[in-house]
């Protein structure tokens, strides 16, 4: 009797996290479309289309990644151009970054995304981190302006 509840206990709590990371848990259908904007670009990358990737970019969009070289910590500025080309570009391994969580919020036509990531080269672990997402809701739908992401290889679990 202690182990079903004990196990039961498990599960209810397993059930309770998963619908805290889904839209419908808030009943905000803008999260369910934000979060669909930011899986067309994953699918994008996975795919190597850098078309369906850049459809769902805004056409101001920010790149960033902080992270530490050598003690220090940075700040840098990537290229739009130089993304889409390295995902459109015919490569040997499937740029798969793997999402963990969401945590969404939408007030009116602007939204922020946080997702916790492990980011993969084929089978192959790369790194991992957080990404920062802001959106945009244009006539044509969600739109992404900037995306800041942390990367790591260490403390990933």
């Amino acid at each position: 009797m202690k182990l079903h509840i004990f196990i039961g206990g498990y599960l209810f709590a397993a059930v309770l996290i998963f619908l805290q990371n889904t839209s419908f848990a808030t009943g905000n259908p803008e999260e369910a479309e934000v979060r669909k904007a930011i899986e067309q670009m994953f699918d994008g990358m996975r795919a190597g289309d850098s078309a369906v990737v850049k459809a769902v970019f805004d056409e101001n969009i920010r790149l960033q990644t902080v992270y530490v070289k050598e003690g220090k910590p940075l700040l840098h500025t990537g290229s739009i151009q130089k993304f889409l080309d390295a995902v459109g570009t015919p490569h040997d391994k499937v740029f798969d970054e793997k999402i963990l969580s969401y945590d969404i919020k939408v007030d009116g036509h602007f939204a922020t995304a946080w997702t916790e990531y492990k980011f993969y080269l084929g089978e192959e672990f790369s790194h991992c981190g957080v990404n920062a997402f802001h959106l945009f809701k244009s006539e044509e739908g969600w739109k992404i302006t900037q995306i800041t992401d942390t990367r790591r290889k260490e403390d990933c679990d």
